[in-house]
């Protein structure tokens, strides 16, 4: 096992000629030649320059890279995979060690990830745990084309039978995709030399398997409890590469560099969950429409501009149903023909029904936990439709009013006789005096309606008179 080794550096010898200078100065005489301090000295340096060139490249410690994958396999996590193993060549780490726990994923990003382990220049390990964890589906491919596939107790792996992202397939199309996995598996199972049967039985049967059945099955390498077990264990392990290349590990107490994920590859990985990436272009576009409402806010629609952005780039990394965005348009229709022509309820009761089946079937998942939640898809798509419609409605409405300015305003406002109509006078109208006429002669004080105008002279009635006509009309 290699040990590290302290070498003593320039800082930790230069104090030593110092001192030897105070000793050899003590009480002011000499205690040896200046020769003899010189040759202390030198001699000194000399060693120190000896040790720093004899200290063998063993002595630094083993550095291992660990990457956590705790998420479903897409293109977001098929981009954490490569740098992570662009940073572990570039530490010149022992090995990269991929701690895993998926339910599977797209079919494309786990081939992307695959072609990217086989071909690392640095040994991959897939440590599938803590416990509870699974490799499920794609999750099982990835741990099988590692170099070292390990598993903690209390977990599991298989289940890996490919599922379509379009919805069922003829007989034909199936047994062509189904073959095609299965020889993708074929091709590195046993190049790794484990268990090539047991593992097509995982692709072909969905069988899944314990930790402990994996490695009586041979499909894995070993079982550990943790990291630090892990590394111990593979400590001077042979192992051979893909392209046929022995090397020997050495993990013994190495010094485990976390691979933290990028701003990006975090934002990036919030957008990808579908619910996320609904809701916010659901929100965006309620806020795109506030500003078409109210021009001039400008921060609604910026805003809603971007999460609008945002939802669209975060949905274009999933598979998406087309047929189910023909459904989020048709919905839209529906929701603007309601407020138009009011249906009494009926177009948007069909239009929030045509978004929740929109929305539960955006997202092509081949795996439960890449879908929208149904809850979510249902309170969105009524909050959404009940909205929509409030705000056309409103919008609706406030097209029909005729638009009334100056004096034309006024039609309708109260007034109040600022003396004897008899029956022309003056009133006052929301703080202003006006001319105006009556029907028939006005008291002081006299509560008024304005019913109309002839240019500057309004036309008023009492109010109970026009109450009464209104009662009559």
């Amino acid at each position: 096992m290699r040990r590290a080794v302290s070498i003593p550096t320039l800082e930790s010898i230069l104090p030593c000629p110092i001192l030897a200078l105070f000793f050899w100065r003590k009480g002011g005489k000499p205690q040896c030649s200046w020769g003899g301090f010189f040759g202390l000295t030198i001699g000194v340096l000399a060693a120190l320059i000896v040790c720093s060139l004899a200290a063998p490249a063993f002595a630094q410690q083993p550095i291992v890279d660990k990457l956590v994958l705790s998420d479903t396999i897409q293109p977001v996590t098929a981009g954490e995979l490569d740098r992570a193993l662009a940073r572990a060549s570039a530490d010149g780490a022992q090995a990269l060690l991929i701690e895993l726990n998926t339910p599977g994923g797209l079919l494309d990003s786990m081939r992307d990830m695959i072609t990217a382990i086989l071909a690392s220049r640095v040994p991959v390990i897939v440590y599938v745990g803590p416990a509870g964890s699974r490799a499920g589906s794609a999750g099982f491919y990835l741990m099988e084309s590692a170099d070292i596939a390990a598993m903690a107790p209390g977990t599991n792996a298989g289940a890996a039978h490919v599922v379509s992202e379009y919805g069922k397939m003829d007989d034909t199309m199936k047994e062509k995709v189904e073959n095609d996995a299965e020889a993708l598996m074929r091709s590195y199972v046993a190049r790794r030399g484990r268990n090539v049967d047991a593992a097509i039985a995982a692709a072909s049967t969905s069988h899944s398997y314990t930790a402990e059945e994996a490695l009586s099955n041979h499909l894995i390498d070993l079982i550990a409890n943790n990291d630090a077990a892990l590394l111990a264990s593979l400590d001077g392990r042979t192992i051979t590469r893909l392209d046929g290349t022995k090397q020997v590990l050495h993990t013994a107490g190495a010094r485990i560099q976390l691979i933290q994920p990028s701003v990006r590859e975090g934002l990036l990985g919030w957008l990808v969950n579908p619910n996320i990436a609904l809701l916010m272009l659901v929100g965006g576009a309620l806020l795109i429409y506030l500003e078409f409402n109210t021009p001039g806010t400008i921060v609604p629609g910026a805003l809603g501009t971007l999460m609008v952005l945002l939802a669209v780039f975060g949905l274009n990394l999933l598979p998406i149903r087309y047929t189910a965005v023909l459904l989020l348009v048709a919905a839209l229709g529906l929701f603007v023909l309601e407020a138009k022509v009011g249906g009494h309820g009926a177009l948007a009761t069909a239009g929030i029904a045509c978004l929740m089946f929109g929305m539960l079937t955006l997202i092509a998942a081949p795996v439960p936990e890449m879908a929208v939640s149904p809850w979510i898809a249902f309170a969105v798509s009524a909050a959404f439709g009940i909205i929509t419609v409030f705000l056309l409605r409103l919008a609706m409405r406030a097209r029909r009013m005729k638009s009334r300015l100056g004096i034309d305003a006024m039609v309708g406002s109260t007034a109040q006789a600022m003396e004897e109509l008899t029956p022309a006078g003056h009133v006052l109208v929301e703080g202003e005096i006006w001319q105006a006429v009556a029907s028939e002669p006005v008291a002081k004080g006299a509560a008024l309606r304005v019913v109309g105008h002839d240019a500057y002279l309004l036309r008023v009635e009492p109010v109970a008179a026009v109450h009464l006509a209104d009662a009559h009309g």
